[in-house]
């Protein structure tokens, strides 16, 4: 095989030979194997509700995802000639992104979940005491009225507990 006859986007290494081909799929895998991992550390970690611990893995989450995303960058760079030069590792490579794609897709399920379950605690906690910090009144038929917007007060939360 020759080299790639086209240039790549500035700062990304143009793959010139099958060795160097190979490195980079390998790398790439690599990456999103760890990537992967994490997610699903992430995903068991939100589950058994220990978000704060979740949190945690953050900053590795985003150095990895930074990662990938350059890895990304360089394989679209370099597509023609990897698919010319090592068409079954590319393949591979596709068929490993798609599980990896798909266990991204749980772990995303799993935070919105998490998202909207405690949203919905947050909302039922202000409505909770927005109906206790409101005055009890009725109008001239006997039925309770309803309070106007002035009594709404904001919910404050603490992060630091």
């Amino acid at each position: 095989m020759h080299a790639q006859s086209q240039s790549t986007a500035p700062g990304i290494p143009a793959i010139a030979n099958p060795t160097d081909a190979r490195k980079f799929i390998t790398a790439l895998t690599d990456i999103m194997d760890q990537l992967l991992t994490l997610i699903e550390q992430e995903t068991a970690l939100v589950r058994a509700g220990k978000v704060s611990e979740a949190v945690l893995l953050e900053s590795a989450k985003s150095e990895l995802s930074r990662r990938y995303m350059s890895a990304i960058t360089g394989l679209k760079a370099n597509h023609r000639y990897l698919a010319q030069a090592v068409p079954d590792l590319l393949a591979t490579l596709h068929r490993h992104h798609d599980a990896f794609r798909g266990k991204l897709q749980i772990n995303l399920t799993v935070l919105a979940t998490a998202h909207a379950v405690s949203e919905g605690i947050v909302r039922g906690v202000n409505s909770e005491l927005q109906r206790k910090a409101v005055p009890s009144t009725y109008t001239a038929s006997g039925n309770r009225s309803n309070a106007g917007a002035r009594y709404a007060a904001p919910l404050s939360i603490s992060r630091s507990l």
